[in-house]
């Protein structure tokens, strides 16, 4: 199974506790971060998503993030 999909599944599986860092990386993984502004864009195709960075990311954004990327294919 390839690594980004682990990742998609590990954080499928567990959204209400899901770190910053595999946050930014799935993102990293399908789009960019524009880090300019008050709150970082989440860029994903010709999605844009803005969430707030925090220690543990609130499961909306997750959830908002995953149902972007099963957008794309």
């Amino acid at each position: 199974m390839p690594k980004k999909q682990k990742l998609v599944d590990k954080i499928r599986n567990n959204k209400r506790n899901v770190s910053l860092r595999d946050f930014e990386t799935l993102i990293d993984e399908y789009g960019y971060i524009d880090k300019g502004g008050k709150h970082p864009l989440a860029i994903i195709g010709n999605k844009t998503m803005p969430y707030k960075r925090e220690r543990r990311v609130k499961a909306c954004y997750v959830t908002d993030l995953l149902r972007i990327i099963d957008s794309l294919g």
